[in-house]
This record gives C-alpha cells, structure tokens and sequence, in this order.
C-alpha cells in the first residue's frame, strides 16, 4: 500500500518526505484555506511548490462544478507539472469530465466517493484514482472500511485498473484496516502516518536497552 499526506502544509510535506515512505500528496480547497492559500495564482505556485518537494502523484483539486469550467481548470492544473492528478468530484458533470481527461491523457483521483455505484461510475469514466471518505462515513453511523472491502472485491472482479485511495483517514488505525481491506493508497495527516511509530511496549523496550547498555 502506497502512502500519501493528506495536507497543503510545506512543512509537514517535508517531514513526511525523509521519512522515506511517503509516495504522493492529496490536497482539497478547505487544506489550502487552513494554510492561507487564496488566489488562483497562489494555489499554482503552491502546488508547484508541493511538487518540487514530492516525486510522485500530487492530486490538485478542481473548484469549478459545471463540465466545462472543470475541463479549462484541469488543464490548467495538468500542466503545472507531469505528476499532478486532477482532483474532480463524485458529479454528473465530474464523471464527464473524468472521461474527457482521459480520453485527453490526463489522469484523474475522484474524489467525495461514498458508495460502491459511485467507485464503478469513476472507474468505467476511466480514473487513476478513487477516494472513499472513510471518516466522513464513520461519522455517519456507516462502516468505511466496508466500503473498502466493497470496492476492492468489485475491481477485482471486473479487472478495473483503477486505484482504491483510502480518505478522511482519522487515526493510525485506519491506515492499518484501510492495508487490510485491500485499499491501494492511504492518504492521511501527518499525526496519522506518525501513529504508527507509536506502541507503549516499544517505549518499555527501548527504555530498558538504554538503561542496560549503560551498565556494560
């Protein structure tokens, strides 16, 4: 399973990056705000920014909702850099336009997937990428990681190539049940990715080598 940071936040980027783990980022207009990011412009540069840090897939989202709005900002957002996947909402318009940049060579992540219907829609438009909000439908008395399981076992069946990119990660046990139902991508905040170093028995182990080596 590949792992991306779900921020717009250099400095977490950063961290995640020399860890060595980190394969790619996901970003969203509400990450942007939260770091101040306002201003077609100053969204570019940003995720130019974030791609100078990061080899691999940086998923840049579309604000328009209308088809062709969505087409015009893609494109812009494609030829930023040749890692950027454009992020595009679960919409009638959005399949649309997920089969126009397809068929165009841009790959795609849709994004605000809550159902099973909706993953086979995305993948039949032909996206790189699905991203199930798992949090979101924890919140919602559902179970996300079921969802997970569902997809997986869909695309697995009818071949689809399509990737299944677990989000709204809330804790580092997503990641590992996220791992365990087949998801292909965990996209998560940093606090995330750094919960899985933790486990008291290690601090306990840890502890006592110290406290023994120095009596050697």
């Amino acid at each position: 399973m590949k792992f991306f940071i779900d921020t717009a936040n250099l400095a977490h980027i950063r961290e995640a990056n020399e860890l060595g783990i980190l394969d790619g980022v996901t970003t969203n207009p509400s990450l942007m705000a939260k770091e101040g990011i306002k201003g077609e412009e100053n969204i570019l540069k940003h995720y130019a920014d974030i791609c100078d840090i990061v080899d691999g897939d940086v998923s840049a989202e579309v604000l328009s909702t209308d088809f062709s709005s969505m087409i015009e900002e893609g494109k812009k957002l494609a030829a930023i850099h040749k890692n950027i996947v454009v992020k595009v909402p679960m919409t009638k318009d959005g399949i649309k336009a997920i089969k126009w940049f397809t068929d165009n060579g841009i790959r795609t992540n849709c994004t605000l997937i809550f159902s099973a219907g909706q993953a086979i829609l995305a993948a039949k438009a032909g996206a790189a990428y699905v991203s199930p909000f798992i949090g979101r439908i924890d919140d919602s008395s559902w179970d996300g990681i079921q969802l997970i399981e569902q997809i997986s076992n869909i695309y697995a069946i009818q071949g689809y190539k399509t990737e299944i990119l677990a989000a709204s990660i809330r804790n580092a046990l997503h990641i590992v049940r996220s791992a365990e139902a087949g998801a292909d991508i965990c996209t998560c905040p940093l606090d995330s990715i750094l919960g899985l170093l933790k486990h008291p028995l290690t601090d306990i182990g840890l502890a006592k080598f110290i406290e023994d080596a120095k009596k050697m």
